[in-house]
């Protein structure tokens, strides 16, 4: 019999033991990660020690990590998009000190997931850290919640941006035939097209996708930076009678009227458009099985995505402050897009389509970054049966070598909620409440269990937060929650308050949710039991080596559950009385 602190070592040299690795795994301890086929590299080794086998080219690095996540934070068209929330709930005071206020809880809920990003890195991210996190017998549930609200989060995030995309390219058309309205029937026909071509680009090889990816985040930057020169430099507000910029006591000390509510909640419903705007930067998580160095480079470009973005968007928005001439004339425009009306009052009309064009390509990159990054979500939840027909979902196409079905699975979701367009302008903009709420519910869950419930038993990676690290997580969790119950504040109350003034977050996503966890209680808590090993492994100190986990059924009640396909769910008993993450101390165990 092996002795059970003996050391497996690879052909390159390095440790087997999941003890060695430094990752907060569902697997215990002594475990061996072992496949006769194929010799580890470190990458992948880290990856086994958390339960998967490697299914993906490692061809992302850290600037393509950051240039996806980036495209997906999407400054320029993000703002573009939630205009008509940041600005319309509390003004320029909710755009500039609201702004700096609301990026210290983002930027803790970003530095604290890339703490866990670096400890897992693995394309379930979010959902796998809530289950190996989680106390006793709650690692299904915690995994569920977050799964859900996550891949709700990611599938929504494609379509809102496709819809401000279309609405932007309807908007330039309106301001060159002042004639023309557009009407939802061709929002929702424009919106569709642009989703199916993104659909298309998401389903290329990694390598292509990592290339476009980097040369319209490059040209993402690129706009960002010439629109926060070009709009000061080309504001025609003299020309109007108005001094070139308002003065600053009125741009920060003056909140806009724009709820039934006091100043104070207003700026913090204006958080909606800072939320929604900087939700992107969790892509390095779900693309870290296909990025090299993943348990460091992809925990840097969580980090720098959100710190990069937060400062470029501070800046965008002080320069709208400050050259904003009419904001009821924003928020009522016939144009039906209030960044283009913003443009319209502060800009002459050749460049006011420059502007436009360049937010147009920037949105349009930027939704092609979200479609990539939902795709993978979906395709690690499907890879643990989390969907119906999830063996369909969890393909890895044979030629690309990416989740091809995943990806058109998300596309036709999409277009059915794009439906929201047809319930007018505020059922429409459930879809980026809904994107804020679904994501930070998700974000936030691992790391509230994190802090609330582990402690110092959580195994951190490479990239940690040291000391800090509980403190802001703190933060983090303090903030989402106090924002969740706040975006889903209609903006009016009382007589006001009617089916096309509601805000319909509570709804669209409530019902869903709702139903997800009817379903839990009634037979998912039967049959889910979190995630799933796919990757074979041998058991230090068994006398049975050849039973794995992969490939048949497991032999022996003492190694674990075994499923029908083979795959091994933690959850069962081994014989040590769980399934262990390494590092733990006994903690982060779940029974069936």
């Amino acid at each position: 019999m092996a002795d059970r602190n003996a050391s497996i070592v690879s052909a390159s040299g390095r440790r087997r033991s999941v003890a060695q690795e430094p990752v907060t795994s569902v697997l215990e301890g002594g475990d061996v990660l072992y496949d006769p086929d194929r010799e580890w590299n470190a990458d992948e080794e880290v990856l086994a020690a958390l339960g998967y086998k490697p299914e993906f080219k490692r061809e992302f690095t850290l600037w393509t990590t950051f240039c996806v996540s980036f495209a997906v934070l999407g400054l320029l068209p993000s703002f573009a998009s939630t205009l008509y929330y940041g600005m319309g709930y509390a003004g320029t005071a909710g755009m500039t000190w609201g702004w700096l206020i609301a990026m210290i809880g983002i930027q803790s809920v970003a530095a604290s997931m890339a703490e866990l990003c670096s400890s897992m890195p693995t394309s379930g991210g979010l959902y796998y850290a809530s289950a190996v996190l989680a106390p006793p017998g709650w690692g299904p549930l915690a995994a569920w919640i977050t799964g859900w609200s996550n891949w709700m989060g990611q599938v929504t995030g494609a379509p809102s941006v496709n819809y401000g995309t279309s609405a932007m390219i309807l908007a330039a058309a309106s301001i060159q035939n002042p004639e023309y309205v557009p009407t939802n029937y061709q929002t929702f026909l424009l919106t569709v097209f642009i989703m199916i071509i993104h659909a298309c680009m998401a389903s290329m090889p990694t390598r292509w996708i990592a290339r476009v990816n980097g040369v319209g985040s490059t040209f993402n930057i690129i706009a960002l930076v010439i629109v926060i020169i070009l709009i000061p430099a080309g504001t025609n507000r003299v020309a109007q009678g108005l001094p070139k910029f308002s003065p600053s006591s009125e741009v920060w000390g003056t909140i806009y009227k724009g709820t039934n509510y006091p100043d104070g909640v207003s700026v913090l419903m204006s958080f909606i458009g800072v939320i929604w705007t900087m939700s992107g930067y969790d892509s390095p998580f779900h693309l870290s099985e296909e990025c090299s160095n993943a348990n460091i480079a992809s925990p840097r470009a969580i980090f720098l995505t959100s710190a990069v973005g937060g400062t470029f968007g501070w800046f965008l928005q002080l320069v709208v402050a400050y050259t904003v001439v009419d904001i009821h004339g924003v928020l009522s425009s016939d144009l039906g897009q209030p960044f283009a009306a913003y443009l319209v009052q502060v800009l002459p009309q050749r460049i006011v389509l420059a502007v436009l064009s360049l937010t147009i390509i920037a949105s349009f990159a930027m939704g092609q970054g979200c479609m990539i990054a939902a795709s993978r979500v979906t395709f690690a939840y499907a890879r643990d049966d989390c969907f119906p027909f999830s063996s369909i979902w969890k393909r890895v196409n044979a030629h690309t070598h990416t989740p091809v079905n995943a990806v058109w699975f998300n596309t036709a979701i999409g277009c059915v909620l794009l439906l929201l367009i047809f319930g007018g302008p505020l059922a429409a903009g459930a879809l980026f409440s809904i994107g804020a709420i679904a994501a930070f519910v998700a974000f936030t869950t691992p790391i509230f269990i994190r802090v609330f419930f582990v402690g110092n038993r959580f195994r951190p990676g490479p990239w940690n937060l040291g000391r800090m690290s509980i403190p802001i997580g703190a933060v983090a969790s303090v903030f989402v929650a106090l924002m969740v119950p706040v975006l889903c504040l209609p903006s009016v109350t009382g007589s006001y308050l009617s089916t096309s003034t509601t805000n319909w977050t509570c709804l669209v996503y409530g019902a869903p949710m709702s139903i997800i966890m009817i379903w839990w209680f009634l037979s998912a808590r039967k049959w889910f039991h979190g995630p799933k090993v796919n990757v074979r492994r041998l058991m230090l100190g068994r006398e049975d080596l050849e039973n794995t986990i992969e490939g048949r059924e497991v032999k022996g009640a003492e190694n674990g559950s075994g499923s029908e396909n083979g795959e091994g769910v933690l959850s069962g008993k081994d014989a040590g009385g769980g399934v262990r993450g390494a590092g733990l101390k006994g903690g982060g165990v779940w029974d069936a």
